[in-house]
């Protein structure tokens, strides 16, 4: 966090679904299909798409980065909420990354993603990194983390290399609210490669940051949101650059391009997102629209002045409620992924 910016919101630490959200995010990462494994196939003896072969350490939870992020949940639900998870599950969780976090398993995720450059870029990547960076910081408290932060640093040095080399190539932001939104990888990778030490990393990302975003006018907010959307990219790039220009810059930068947020302006971000048909990928898509929304709502909160902040952090609350059931007791096209989300919204993520 840039020193003189304002405090995000953050929850406790005692959790009332930590266990419920631990056991699903261990039950899809056990779910090998129905799998959309992204593959590039490089030539005629490269069509075994059998998971476990091709990502031994990230198969499950239908994709490679829902993998990913899910596993982050659990190392995150077992730093930030080890006393709410009860011993039964600390085991579980504990066991079940342990299985896929070996040496061995990363090797071939990181010859993998050699292979193929762009590979899950910027989402992938962005969560890989925060799956280390969260490993590393758990060494302190999880015994069995030293295994993962070792076997994981090999990838997050790979995609510390790719994100150098990409950023000066990519004249333009993605900018819409899903996979490649750049605001949002950005945001990730910054924070993930500030824990783990790489500053070049974090002055390259801060840079494309402002490069792409610093001179924004008013956000176009009415076209707000897709019909697939799980971010609000409004939000998003707000929440980025607030972290990375700091107090007096990114509040005029915040000023400038959401003028009047929580004052009756943009209103609609604010709102719970219509969901006709959560069994859908792309619809439930919408359900992930109201946490990151939450995550950014109570983020930004301290940077307006009351009443909007409160309307901000009231409108935070309403959006995570409305899917709270979702998290656990969703369809498979919305259980694969929410926790994440869900844990972005309690404050356990940037």
């Amino acid at each position: 966090m840039t020193p003189d910016a304002p405090r995000r919101d953050h929850r406790p630490a005692a959790h009332p679904h930590a266990r419920a959200w631990s056991r699903i995010a261990r039950e899809v990462i056990g779910t090998a299909y129905p799998w959309a494994p992204g593959h590039v196939v490089l030539g005629p003896g490269d069509t075994d798409v059998t998971p476990s072969r091709l990502h031994p350490a990230f198969h499950g939870a239908l994709d490679w980065h829902s993998c990913v992020h899910m596993q982050w949940s659990l190392v995150t639900l077992l730093t930030r909420y080890a006393d709410a998870l009860g011993e039964t599950e600390r085991v579980a969780a504990r066991s079940l990354l342990s299985e896929r976090l070996i040496e061995e398993h990363l090797a071939t995720e990181v010859d993998y993603l050699r292979a193929r450059p762009g590979y899950e870029r910027p989402y992938g990547w962005a969560w890989a990194a925060q799956l280390a960076a969260a490993a590393d910081a758990a060494v302190a408290s999880v015994p069995e983390a030293e295994g993962w932060a070792r076997a994981l640093a090999p990838l997050a040095d790979l995609l510390a290399e790719r994100v150098l080399a990409h950023l000066p190539r990519q004249g333009y932001p993605v900018r819409h609210g899903k996979h490649q939104n750049d605001a949002f990888a950005l945001l990730l990778l910054r924070d993930a490669y500030r824990r783990l030490g790489r500053e070049d990393v974090v002055r390259a990302c801060g840079e494309a940051a402002v490069r792409w975003f610093g001179e924004d006018g008013p956000a176009p907010t009415g076209t707000e949101p897709g019909g697939s959307d799980f971010l609000s990219p409004a939000l998003t790039e707000a929440l980025l650059m607030t972290e990375v220009l700091g107090r007096a810059d990114g509040a005029a930068w915040l000023g400038r391009v959401l003028p009047g947020l929580g004052e009756g302006a943009h209103a609609h971000l604010l709102e719970v997102p219509q969901v006709l048909d959560p069994t859908d990928g792309q619809g439930a898509h919408l359900l992930g629209l109201a946490l990151s929304r939450a995550w950014a709502l109570r983020s930004l909160a301290p940077w307006v002045p009351e009443p909007a902040a409160d309307r901000l952090r009231r409108a935070a609350g309403e959006q995570e409620g409305a899917v709270l059931v979702q998290i656990t007791d969703g369809d498979f096209m919305a259980t694969h992924w929410l926790v994440s989300f869900a844990l972005l919204a309690d404050g356990a993520g940037p």
